[in-house]
């Protein structure tokens, strides 16, 4: 099948987020299942200087006037084939510094409804035939930046031809793409598109819903977040919408790339390792404790935290546990940014104890590596966790994952219970409730497995071994293209 995966960021070229591992990783896994993939992206600095050997594709007019072009080229990653890319040429719109979303106030840009109402509408255009080289057969968007493709798709005239699918996978229904209605108007979309049945939502234009309205398929990242997303607690208002569409949706569980996501060939990391092979990772502690000035203990259980700063994350879980996190022994390494009340704390409890507490504001990729490298629980108490990332990293470098019992976390962390390990099943630590005390609780149980080294290393070795790569979702992915173009 012809497959174009539309994406506003990808890895290794644009990364702010999981979003960009899966656009990644995912495209790589359908080719090397014999299919026929490119991707689709806005023309952010970073993407319009990394996709090689660009060329002009075509040069047209955005629904709202302006002039904008299309270039193909290739995106390279080592260890894989090169993906063919096209990103989109309009410098008014994408060349603009920092984060791709946000201005240095972290405020949305104001244009963002055009920023990615285009990249919608040019994924339609190429199913139409804008790159009379290749027309893809089915339409892959992800998130809401994408969103639109699908609401273009369903209102193209009809010539005749076959339409292609559509897909549309929710990474975090939390983050719908909501603007004023009046917008409508400049984004090439017919009046029929807004209303109960099409992209009003409370009144607003939700480039979310536009996909879950109109995609022939919908997916999202876990089995578990599937079922959520359906509930009033967890579906964002959009509940009763997936409950209705419940047929076309399927949860596709993220995976991990092997290429890039190894202990046993990461060149980021000090020394390497693999469940065989352990002494590298206690030489990957004490060089980080080095690097981070914390004490250079390897008898501390190390807790490491990679994530966004936001409420969602469940860190003020983390930072009430910290006193007992400190006074059992342990200590804590955090990398990431957000809210400025959550930065402000952790900079405060690490200035406070700089032996015990290391953070880093901001986000860096080595030292995410270092981190899961080195670290022996990461914590991931995530209050709903579409899928999740970071515990599949700390699974795979055998740092066990600590996780509130949600959406993907559910799926991919068996907490260490003696019938688990007795099993060899046990992978981490999950707790059912929300709450400080049942966190503090797991966080308790982590300091006890650590205690007892035989156990510890069992469950890190069956964490390690967990099966976590591609081609699995990759297949997942064509079964949903085949039904999306046998609609």
């Amino acid at each position: 099948m012809r497959i174009l995966q539309v994406t506003a960021e990808i890895f290794p070229l644009l990364k702010t987020g999981g979003l960009a591992d899966v656009a990644g990783a995912l495209p790589l896994a359908l080719l090397a299942a014999g299919q026929d993939v490119r991707a689709l992206l806005p023309g952010f600095p970073a993407i319009a200087a990394g996709v090689r050997d660009a060329q002009t594709v075509a040069e047209f007019d955005a629904p709202w006037g302006e002039r904008v072009g299309l270039r193909l080229g290739r995106i390279v990653t080592a260890g894989a084939p090169d993906l063919p890319a096209y990103w989109i040429d309009a410098p008014a719109l994408y060349d603009r510094p920092g984060n791709p979303y946000e201005d240095a106030s972290r405020s949305p840009y104001s244009d963002n409804h055009r920023r990615f109402a285009l990249l919608g509408w040019v994924a339609a255009r190429l199913a139409q035939g804008l790159d009379a080289n290749w027309q893809p057969e089915v339409v892959h968007a992800h998130d809401w930046h994408a969103a639109l493709a699908p609401a273009y798709l369903a209102f193209t005239p009809d010539n005749g031809k076959p339409r292609a699918g559509s897909v549309f996978t929710i990474h975090n229904l939390a983050y719908q793409g909501l603007f004023a209605p009046w917008h409508l108007g400049e984004l090439g979309l017919p009046p029929a598109a807004f209303g109960m049945n099409g992209l009003e939502y409370h009144g607003q234009l939700s480039f979310m819903k536009g996909g879950l309205v109109f995609a022939d398929r919908l997916t999202t990242v876990s089995p578990t977040y599937a079922r959520e997303i359906q509930t009033p607690e967890q579906g964002f208002g959009l509940d009763g919408l997936l409950r209705h569409r419940a047929g076309a949706l399927s949860g596709i569980l993220n995976a991990v790339d092997d290429q890039v996501w190894n202990p046993a060939t990461d060149k980021l990391l000090p020394e390497r390792f693999d469940p065989r092979r352990m002494g590298g990772k206690a030489r990957c502690k004490a060089a980080l404790q080095e690097e981070l000035g914390l004490a250079p203990e390897a008898d501390a259980p190390l807790f490491v935290v990679v994530s966004r700063l936001t409420e969602q994350k469940g860190l003020h879980l983390v930072l009430h546990g910290l006193d007992a996190l400190l006074a059992q022994g342990g200590q804590l390494a955090l990398l990431g940014s957000g809210d400025a009340a959550l930065e402000s704390a952790f900079r405060d409890r690490a200035n406070a104890a700089p032996r015990s507490v290391s953070v880093t504001l901001g986000y860096s990729e080595p030292l995410a590596h270092r981190l899961f490298g080195a670290g022996d629980v990461t914590l991931v108490p995530s209050r709903y966790e579409p899928c999740g990332l970071t515990q599949m990293y700390g699974l795979k470098y055998g740092s066990l994952p600590l996780v509130h019992r949600v959406g993907g976390l559910a799926d991919t962390v068996t907490d260490s219970t003696l019938e688990d390990m007795a099993a060899g099943t046990a992978t981490g630590f999950a707790f059912n409730e929300f709450s400080d005390t049942a966190y503090e609780r797991a966080q308790r149980r982590a300091f006890a497995l650590f205690r007892r080294s035989a156990d510890w290393r069992a469950v890190r070795s069956s964490a390690m071994r967990r099966p976590a790569d591609w081609a699995n979702a990759a297949a997942g992915y064509v079964d949903v293209y085949r039904q999306a173009l046998a609609r």
